[in-house]
Formats: structure tokens, C-alpha cells, sequence
């Protein structure tokens, strides 16, 4: 079986279900399909963004695709690794290191090129004491664990242990997630390297009032150590209460889960147990395209990781031209009222995709 990184994607309860689309207006998105390993010109863009009649945004095909193509790649706009793997990873890439790491103050590159291009966030991170803030990181963490079911081998085993970790997450963590992503966009803004307004495009998440006042302490020990690090009053105009839950509601609802390599039988007995503790995923990652894509129980695509935070988009089944591209944000192969009851209670709507309304 091939050594890909299956993928789980983080939604908020308010995140739009799959519609039948609607072809009055379109977005322009330029992409490429073109194979790393095989450089040449790249195709025609296959995919355009439209407007749905009631879902927002969806992906639509723009020629026929095949089952098993690629059908674009993604960079992440912002991507940071998870505080249990930061000595393991790239801090920039995410790539699992080797022997030959370029080290920076605590943390490692798998690359020069990872490191330079780490400066855009950095310089200014390291300016700073964040201890505190990682502490506040680690206690209120929820990393509830969504496994794609697609191709695995001891499915039933799987379930078991995905479901088990379900119930462990809920039921010990606050629900605060990604402020490390919120911290990276922020050095990032410091530096001139983003804009404020980066995520502006993304659909935010509702949040309760309860959540707001969770995300104070947040937002204090952030800016606080920037303050300490001598980061002037005009850097930091940015970065108000407002800003900090504004970009954490987008990131809750649009942030994926880069998750370990699965290769053979044992590799992932010991990838579904360590789901359980919370240290499957190499980090978390947020996209721009891969974050428009609507769900559907019996998806026609699915996203990749094959060795850092790049992502890849391809083809689970032949796709017609105009046919909306659909991923599947939860295990597919639970039962009817399993995955109804799965996306009401995680993601606030009842799915109306044919495979539901089939009963199946």
C-alpha cells in the first residue's frame, strides 16, 4: 500500500453541507495539476470555484478527470506542528526530519531553503519568551480525530479506536484550537510578510459567548509577548481582541489535520492507537482551495499528504466535467445514523448527500 498521509479534516459545527450547485456565477482560481516528479508543462486548470444556489462557495471540475489523477496541489497559507512533534518535524514544511536537520533556536528545518523561508515568521517569533502561551497551548487543546476510512486495511479495528478517541476528547479538553496557527499569522503580519486581512476570504465559524471569553487568555498572553519583546504599539495595531477571534473562528472551520504516514499492518495499529493520545498528526495546516470544498459521505475526492504540508487533491472515481468536487469530513464508512449523529453534533447540520437520502 502506498505510504500516503491520510487525511481529517477540523470543522466547526456551522460548516455548510453539500447542495446541488448552481452555475450563475464563478469564481476565476488558477491551479496546476502538474506531477513533482514529472516535471512538464501543466494542464489546463481543472477546477473552477462557483457559488452554489444555497451552500456558498463549492469546486466544481472544469473537463473530465479519472479516477486516481491529481487534481491540484496546495500550499498551506499557514502551517504549524503540533507541540508534541515540534523536535520531530520541519518547523516550516512539517517534513518528518532526518539526520541532516538545519537547526535554528530549539526548533529544526529539514532544509536551508525550509529555514530561509521560515524568516517570515522566525525572526520575529524568537524575539519573544513563549512558554506561557505553549503551556496555555497544551492545556486546552482539543484534537478530535476524524480518520478517512479509505483504503485501510482492519476497518472495524480502526473504527473502535477512532470512536473511543472521540469520546476521550470531548469529554477531557475546553474545545480551544489552533492558537499556534493564530501566533504564526501574527509574526507573519509583524514582519511584512501577510496581511491582516490574509484569512478574510474564509468562512468563519459562529462562536458561542462562552467561547469568546475562553479565548481572552488567549489573546492576553499573545500580545503580551510581543509586548515583552519589544514589538512596538504600530506593529501590534492589528492584533486586537477582535482580530484574535476573528482568525480563530476561520481557522476552527478551515484547518486540516496532517497526520502520520500509515504504511504497513503494524504501522497502523500503532497510528490508530497513538489517535487516542492525541499525537497522530505532525501538525495542522490551513489552505485556501482545500478549505472551499463542500462535504459528501461518498466523496469523489480526497486530500493527501505525502511528505510535509503540501497537500495534494485527487481523484477517488471518475468525474465528469461540471460535476462538483466533494470530500468527506468524517470515517465514510460508519453506518447511516453513525455519520448523521457524527456531523449534527461536529458539525451542526444533517447531510442531505445521496448516500443519506438512500438510507444507506
Amino acid at each position: 500500500m502506498s505510504h500516503l498521509v491520510r487525511y481529517s479534516r477540523y470543522l466547526s459545527r456551522f460548516k455548510t453541507p453539500h447542495f446541488p450547485r448552481s452555475q450563475h456565477s464563478t469564481l476565476p482560481f488558477s491551479t496546476t495539476t502538474e506531477d513533482y516528479n514529472k516535471p512538464s508543462r501543466p494542464d489546463p486548470p481543472p477546477i473552477r470555484v462557483a457559488l452554489t444556489e444555497s451552500a456558498g462557495r463549492g469546486v466544481f471540475s472544469t473537463r473530465k478527470i479519472g479516477a486516481g489523477d491529481l487534481i491540484h496541489t496546495a500550499k498551506p497559507i499557514l502551517a504549524h506542528p503540533s507541540l508534541s512533534t515540534i523536535n520531530t518535524v520541519c518547523y516550516f514544511c512539517l517534513k518528518k526530519l532526518t539526520s541532516t536537520e538545519f537547526h535554528g533556536k530549539g526548533v529544526a528545518f529539514c532544509s536551508q531553503e525550509c529555514k530561509e523561508n521560515a524568516k517570515v515568521f522566525y525572526e520575529v517569533e524568537t524575539k519573544a519568551d513563549w512558554l506561557a502561551f505553549d503551556d496555555y497551548c497544551r492545556e486546552n487543546r482539543n484534537e478530535m480525530q476524524y480518520l478517512s476510512s479509505k483504503d485501510l486495511t482492519c476497518r472495524a479495528f480502526v473504527f473502535v479506536l477512532y470512536s473511543y478517541s472521540l469520546i476521550l476528547s470531548s469529554c477531557s479538553n475546553k474545545g480551544l484550537k489552533y492558537p499556534l496557527l493564530v501566533k504564526r499569522l501574527a509574526c507573519m503580519v509583524i514582519s511584512g510578510a501577510a496581511s491582516a486581512e490574509s484569512l478574510d476570504i474564509l468562512q468563519p465559524s459562529n462562536l458561542s459567548h462562552e467561547m469568546v471569553l475562553e479565548m481572552e487568555e488567549g489573546y492576553g498572553l499573545l500580545k503580551s509577548g510581543f509586548a515583552m519583546a519589544n514589538i512596538s504599539d504600530e506593529q501590534m495595531a492589528f492584533l486586537t481582541k477582535e482580530w484574535y477571534n476573528s482568525i480563530l473562528a476561520r481557522i476552527r472551520i478551515n484547518a486540516f489535520r496532517i497526520e502520520l504516514a500509515v504504511g504497513s499492518y503494524e504501522d497502523l495499529l500503532s497510528s490508530a492507537a497513538a489517535c487516542i493520545e492525541a499525537e497522530a498528526a505532525v501538525g495542522n495546516a490551513v489552505y485556501m482551495l482545500p478549505s472551499l470544498y463542500n462535504h459528501d459521505c461518498d466523496p469523489n475526492a480526497h486530500i493527501v499528504w505525502i511528505d510535509n504540508a503540501d497537500a495534494q487533491l485527487k481523484a477517488l472515481c471518475d468525474v465528469e466535467e461540471d460535476e462538483e468536487l466533494r470530500i468527506c469530513y468524517i470515517d465514510a464508512s460508519m453506518d447511516h445514523d453513525a455519520r448523521q449523529s457524527f456531523l449534527l453534533q461536529g458539525f451542526g447540520f444533517k447531510c442531505n448527500c445521496l448516500r443519506c437520502l438512500s438510507g444507506d
